[in-house]
């Protein structure tokens, strides 16, 4: 039996994973509260590996080492996320890394992620990594994909749309809640549409 694969992401409401300046939004649009940082952290209460592009590993380990307290980034998910095995796709990244129990995994994103739906005792999840995750939908990997949406419209700063670029995809939904009274956690079972009669 292979390890599930779950792609993780956080997107306002038109679909932006983040935002650039002028836009002060902060951590979250400014939107966490209690149940969103809780509901974060029981996610990682279990075993579970980590899987990351190249960009957004570093990122992570940037944001890390220069955020303040009050940036969202110190929350116990976070450290939690960041203590399990973690796997980094990619072809320019050496080791050591910043981070306490990650491995490179150089070569090809499809094969990389295919030896390790094999090879896991433990199920697979990404955080972000947009690039790394399009190319494993499109590959049809992904088993779930958890979209966490914050009640904002970014449409004069927002960055890096989630699924531009990503194949065409039927989702089943699984799981919806609501956070916080705003914020809407919702998973998806994807499967790729296909445009040749299939």
């Amino acid at each position: 039996m292979t390890a599930t694969y779950t792609v993780d992401v956080f997107s306002s409401l038109d679909g932006y994973g983040s935002y650039a300046p002028p836009g002060d939004w902060g951590g979250y649009w400014g939107k966490q509260g209690p149940e969103l940082v809780a509901r974060r952290a029981s996610l990682y209460e279990g075993d579970v590996r980590m899987v990351f592009g190249a960009t957004t590993f570093g990122q992570f380990v940037e944001m890390l080492a220069s955020s303040p307290p009050d940036s969202g980034i110190e929350d116990p998910w976070v450290q939690r996320m960041r203590s399990k095995p973690t796997t980094v796709v990619s072809s320019t990244l050496q080791a050591p890394l910043d981070w306490p129990d990650a491995t490179v995994a150089s070569g090809d994103a499809v094969a990389t992620v295919t030896r390790l739906k094999e090879e896991s005792d433990v199920p697979l999840r990404s955080h972000g990594s947009l690039t790394l995750n399009r190319s494993l939908l499109a590959a049809g990997l992904v088993d779930e994909v958890q979209v966490t949406v914050f009640p904002v419209i970014c449409g004069a700063t927002g960055d890096d749309p989630v699924f531009a670029g990503a194949p065409d995809l039927d989702l089943e939904l699984l799981e919806t809640r609501t956070l916080d009274g705003r914020t809407q956690e919702l998973v998806y079972r994807p499967t790729l549409r296909r445009w040749d009669g299939r």
